[in-house]
């Protein structure tokens, strides 16, 4: 049985709008890509005020720490207010030594921009 003052740790990433659905969220406990504390949590561990949750979420992990415990799913607005996000920022997209990329959707490159390409790739003749 729950503690008082403690809430699920799949219904509250639910309801704090972090997995679409409670399903999501206690497969996401399942797989290990939820924290408490360092450590794996299983779908039904309390959490508490205070506590620090790390999640995998698409390749990248979120560390949120608890502000207010809810059990049912609410506004953004008041979701956003539960918890604290202490993520570090992501690392620079641009690493030295890889070439430019287009633009998705600026469609199919000049034959000035071809040959640039060509000669950045080396096989210019």
């Amino acid at each position: 049985m729950e503690e008082p003052g403690s809430v699920r740790v799949d219904s509250w990433l639910w309801a704090v709008r972090q997995y679409k659905t409670r399903s999501l969220a206690t497969a996401a406990c399942r797989a290990g890509h939820v924290r408490v504390g360092g450590e794996r949590v299983k779908a039904a561990q309390p959490i508490r005020v205070g506590d620090v949750v790390r999640v995998r979420i698409a390749g990248m992990e979120r560390v949120l720490e608890v502000r207010a415990l809810l059990s049912k799913r609410v506004g953004a607005a008041v979701a956003a207010e539960a918890y604290r996000d202490a993520t570090p920022p992501p690392p620079p997209r641009e690493v030295a030594g890889l070439p430019p990329r287009r633009d998705r959707g600026a469609g199919r490159p000049t034959k000035r921009e071809r040959r640039e390409l060509d000669r950045l790739r080396g096989r210019d003749q």
